[in-house]
């Protein structure tokens, strides 16, 4: 049975022709989707530039910043936001402490050194979260600490507001990567003196990939006006942008249509409540793995409080078929991701993100799984997890 004649029996606003449960791209807010349809204006349209700061004024609510923090969407993914703290931030010979315990700890070292800076690592294992003393340890003497809050690669929340509370005493700058975080869970930039924070728009806002919010405190824009050096990376300097952002002047063409998407998307988000978005996820989590546990699944990080919410990351169980099963779900129209590199073949990564941690996509998933498996009883356990949660 494909996922569409599957979708006769699911509410309305699942009947999709795929179903993407994957820790990004999301699938799309229903209110972003329209509103990619908008006639296109021109990047220097009135109309757009007031939509803009309609954005910025939001993404200000969604990170918790200073009234007067910039806050701006650049033109690419989250990892063009990785790039462009780096290359606004650090000059060669800095010294920068990044914390790496998974994929986007490494890329956001790899790219602090393509910028000539000396790169310290502080490490956990695959599955654990970094440890506030090691920072702590390592600390004299660096101009910038870099850490990813929520480690997409491991599923493991990294104690963000610990770490902040030793870098304020320290004079370092912050930088953050929000991109499974920022939008569904808790994040207070001004409260943890964060100085520079980014996502993807394709992550927990359910809008189109191809933006990356960013947020960057005073603190930082002062940093970046002392550099000695000019920014390397003309597309994303601070101060074209903040040109085009806060003057109105040209800087390059934006995507508009995406602009109309994700004002769309992250306004629904603020309406649903940010609260209620954390509540909800942590609800289908716990639904989820209720309803896979009697088949063998299990939490791959083992501390709680370690567990990022948005992305489930699960130890598959013993002998289980991985890569066969994931093919069976794709025939299915229904698309899962496993591990990357040591724990492919390992770990299923179940992304809980915007439009995805509801209970109809999952309901697809469980239905094919009970039919794959042969697992009876599956959707009527899951069905009963969810009235538990008051899903």
């Amino acid at each position: 049975m494909t996922l569409r004649e599957q979708s006769a029996d699911l509410p309305a606003t699942s009947a999709l022709e795929h179903v993407l449960l994957t820790p990004g791209p999301t699938p799309i807010h229903p209110e972003a989707m329209k509103a990619l349809t908008r006639v296109m204006l021109g990047h220097m349209d009135p109309e757009v530039f007031k939509m803009n700061s309609a954005i910025q004024h939001d993404l200000r609510v969604m990170y918790g910043t200073e009234p007067e923090a910039f806050t701006a969407l650049l033109a690419g993914t989250g990892s063009l936001g990785m790039e462009a703290g780096f290359a606004n931030l650090v000059e060669k010979g800095d010294d920068i402490l990044v914390c790496t315990n998974g994929s986007f700890g490494r890329r956001m070292a790899e790219m602090a050194a393509r910028y000539g800076a000396n790169v310290r690592l502080v490490t956990a294992p695959l599955g654990e979260a970094i440890n506030p003393a090691d920072v702590a340890a390592h600390l004299d003497g660096v101009q910038m600490v870099a850490v990813v809050h929520g480690e997409t690669s491991t599923g493991v929340l990294n104690p963000v507001p610990e770490i902040a509370e030793i870098v304020r005493h320290s004079g370092a700058l912050l930088t953050v990567d929000a991109v499974t975080t920022a939008g569904m869970e808790p994040f207070y930039m001004q409260d943890w003196e964060v100085d520079y924070a980014y996502t993807g728009a394709q992550k927990c806002l359910s809008a189109p990939p191809g933006l990356a919010p960013i947020a960057v405190s005073e603190r930082a824009f002062a940093r970046y006006a002392a550099r000695k050096t000019p920014t390397p990376l003309w597309y994303c300097d601070f101060e074209g942008l903040r040109d085009y952002w806060i003057e109105h002047t040209y800087h390059h063409t934006i995507p508009v249509n995406l602009h109309f998407a994700f004002e769309a998307a992250l306004r629904a988000a603020l309406e649903e409540g940010l609260p209620n978005r954390q509540q909800r996820v942590r609800q289908m989590g716990r639904a989820i793995v209720t309803s896979l546990a009697p088949l063998g699944f299990s939490h791959y990080v083992k501390r709680e409080q370690d567990r990022l919410p948005t992305v489930l990351a699960l130890r598959l169980p013993e002998g289980f078929d991985d890569a066969g099963v994931r093919a069976e779900l794709r025939k299915r129209e229904i698309s899962v991701t496993g591990g990357l590199g040591p724990t492919a073949g390992v770990i299923w990564r179940l992304g809980l993100m915007g439009e995805s941690a509801r209970p109809a996509p999952y309901r697809a998933l469980m239905m094919a799984l009970e039919d794959i498996l042969g697992a009876d009883g599956l959707m009527r356990r899951y069905e009963a997890a969810l009235e538990a949660q008051g899903l």
